[in-house]
């Protein structure tokens, strides 16, 4: 019966894990080789909400990114990782990106949540959430 279920919980994961999982692998790859100016662009960026990411060397700061969300890709990917550990993962770095988008000026319509053209890029990270948060109550359950 344990073995059922768990086969089960691994086909209702592997829809949520292998898309993100791939999201961010593609995201992670094409990090790895940023020119001087795109890693200072997206250090700059990410140091207008969070300065002490401003601190460091813009190269640096994109291989530390890069690593970050391969890292996140190989939890999602690899199906040894458990759920709640891949949900974690997830989580902190959307919890992240959703902080930029509700912190950065010009991201959100003016006294609302609704996102601007500028906005939408990170305001869709909002499904990263969620699926990061039915991950670690998947690997709840699985627990039980």
């Amino acid at each position: 019966m344990a073995s059922g279920w768990a086969r089960c919980s691994a086909a209702r994961q592997l829809p949520l894990r292998l898309t993100v999982g791939a999201f961010f692998l593609n995201s992670g790859l094409s990090k790895l080789g940023a020119d001087e100016a795109t890693a200072q662009r997206l250090q700059q960026f990410a140091a207008t909400t969070y300065p002490f990411l401003g601190k460091h060397d813009a190269q640096k700061f994109v291989r530390v990114l890069s690593a970050g969300e391969l890292a996140i890709a190989s939890a999602l990917l690899l199906p040894v990782v458990p759920a709640a550990v891949a949900g974690v993962a997830l989580t902190a770095f959307s919890v992240g990106t959703i902080g930029l988008y509700l912190r950065t000026p010009g991201m959100r319509q003016e006294g609302s949540l609704r996102p601007t053209e500028q906005g939408i890029v990170l305001a869709k990270d909002v499904w990263m959430l969620g699926i990061g948060l039915a991950l670690i109550a998947e690997g709840m359950n699985e627990h039980r």
